[in-house]
């Protein structure tokens, strides 16, 4: 997976010309899993292996939900795989006509998987899945593409009691970028730097 991303640029490193994030922070990756549904053999790829994940990790559900907006195209895909139901959670409610913030038919007491396309703090995933639960639902769990493997992320989950599983994370991507020399020996360091403590690493680092 790791090496799809990097291959199709859906992830880059840029270790000396950091990224903004919205946060503020300074990044030295970016990350952009949309990117995976223009390409046929990645696309198949990711719904096979996002559906394995689902078998091999939960019971089947009833439903698999998708997170806006990313999760949304993979979650369909998936569904489709399984042959089952698929709905949509949005960011915030629909500020119009039934001001809905779950899209789809789904009831209570369902069973639901949710799909994301990425996982950095967990909180716009685990918002989602708490929307879920409000709406009567049993969440088994979440799967998605990549995830930064943050601590905060990690205990955010724990927290919800809301197991996740993704198909890539950080320190396999370095590894494999790495290994294909996307990244020199030199750059390694500074990039497992910035996942320890990605809201000062800019100004640690002194990078403008």
């Amino acid at each position: 997976m790791a090496e799809f991303l990097l291959q199709i640029k859906a992830i880059k490193l840029q270790p000396t010309k950091p990224f903004i994030w919205a946060s503020g922070w300074k990044s030295p990756i970016y990350c952009d899993n949309r990117l995976t549904l223009s390409y046929p053999k990645v696309r198949t790829f990711i719904r096979q292996q996002l559906t394995k994940a689902i078998n091999e990790n939960f019971e089947l559900p009833d439903v698999i939900a998708g997170v806006a907006t990313g999760g949304i195209a993979h979650g369909a895909l998936v569904a489709q795989e399984l042959g089952l139901p698929f709905v949509y959670i949005r960011s915030s409610a629909k500020g119009h006509g039934m001001e809905n913030l779950i899209e789809g038919k789904i009831e209570a007491g369902q069973t639901v998987v949710v799909v994301e396309d990425l996982i950095s703090t967990g909180q716009s995933s685990l918002k989602a899945v708490k929307s879920l639960r409000e709406s009567g639902c049993i969440v088994k769990g979440l799967v998605s593409i990549f995830d930064y493997g943050f601590d905060l992320a990690i205990n955010n989950f724990k927290e919800e009691k809301c197991p996740f599983y993704s198909l890539s994370d950080y320190d396999s991507l370095l590894d494999q970028a790495l290994k294909n020399e996307y990244i020199s020996a030199e750059e390694v360091e500074p990039l497992r730097s910035w996942r320890s403590h990605p809201e000062s690493w800019g100004a640690a680092l002194k990078i403008a």
